[in-house]
């Protein structure tokens, strides 16, 4: 049975605990068994840390969740780019599916909305995708 990880980032502690529970929850309908969680300070982080795991040979994927909410500065622009980049990278450079469960939003009412709120569940869907990704990545690799 594979074994998959969770790299979160706590910025927003009652986000990060929505998308985990939702990534949980999908990893077990999916079958396996829970995700190790590794916390971070936030998504910047986030790179790093799937780094760490897909290269720990231990895990079949890496789900990366958190949020970063429009403020008043650069600095959303800076952090979701590097964010996006960074994980993206984690998958190309090792082959291990690194999902971007990442909210991106203008508010905290949209990002609640995308936690498990009434648009989708953003932890579910990265939890999905890696499960998804890792499966096809067996298959051809066999």
């Amino acid at each position: 049975m594979s074994r998959f990880a969770i790299a979160v980032g706590r910025f927003y502690e009652d986000l990060a605990d929505r998308l985990v529970a939702g990534a949980q929850a999908a990893f077990a309908e999916a079958g396996v068994e829970p995700a190790d969680v590794y916390e971070v300070p936030g998504a910047f982080e986030l790179p790093l840390a799937a780094l760490y795991a897909a290269q720990s040979g231990r895990y079949a994927g890496v789900a990366c969740l958190g949020a970063v909410i429009r403020g008043e500065t650069d600095h959303y622009e800076y952090v979701c780019a590097e964010a996006a980049r960074g994980i993206g990278d984690v998958g190309l450079r090792t082959g291990v599916p690194c999902a971007f469960g990442v909210l991106t939003v203008e508010s905290m009412d949209q990002a609640l909305a995308r936690a498990g709120g009434d648009k989708r569940d953003q932890g579910r869907l990265a939890a999905e995708a890696v499960v998804t990704m890792a499966a096809l990545r067996a298959r051809l690799t066999r």
